[in-house]
């Protein structure tokens, strides 16, 4: 299993202004914005690491998952959430020539802990011997910052400050994460039973 991201989250969309006043940066001064592209990867790491710890998307963009088989062919369950669309399914031979699933073949089952693609009858279409499947899909809590809910906008925050903070810092432990942060992002984290056998 390969998970890609096909597009990344726009400088747009990130709270750079937001995130300068948070850290109390002073302001009026000819040289404001001489910290932003610093500010911006602090914001981007932080995001990146609280959607690995809960395995939910922030910022909406679209991912490409391979496989080289289902998991289940009565519905494979996608790594991350929410999902919003599934723009396309690819089977690919062992040459890699790929033909599309047709849409009407399968579906998308939302959830905001495991969505999954689901096949309209009984089963996913056979994945070519050798080959591989291509599942495109967009996934994202929110197109900016602005729109997610108030607790993950303050966990990046305060994520995103702690690299700041701590930014030469080379003695934390692997993992490490501010007890406010962990707090904030618990609720969103995906629950998963029985080690994990249908997803």
């Amino acid at each position: 299993m390969m998970l890609t991201e096909e597009t990344e989250i726009g400088q747009a969309a990130l709270p750079v202004a937001a995130f300068r006043a948070h850290l109390r940066q002073g302001t009026g001064f000819a040289g404001d914005g001489v910290q932003d592209e610093v500010l911006e990867g602090f914001l981007r790491a932080a995001l990146s690491a609280i959607e690995a710890r809960t395995g939910k998307i922030l910022i909406a963009r679209a991912f490409r998952l391979s496989l080289a088989d289902w998991r289940d062919a009565t519905g494979q369950a996608l790594p991350v959430a929410p999902v919003g669309a599934v723009s396309e399914v690819v089977l690919a031979d062992r040459d890699g020539i790929g033909v599309t699933v047709a849409p009407a073949l399968y579906r998308l089952e939302r959830d905001s802990q495991r969505p999954r693609l689901m096949p309209v009858a009984a089963l996913l279409p056979v994945i070519p011997r050798g080959g591989s499947v291509r599942i495109s899909f967009e996934a994202g809590m929110a197109a900016e910052f602005d729109g997610l809910p108030a607790d993950l906008r303050q966990a990046v925050m305060l994520l995103a400050a702690h690299y700041y903070e701590y930014r030469d810092e080379t003695g934390l432990g692997a993992g490490c994460m501010p007890f406010g942060v962990t707090s904030l992002i618990e609720r969103y984290r995906t629950v998963r039973l029985l080690g994990g056998g249908a997803a």
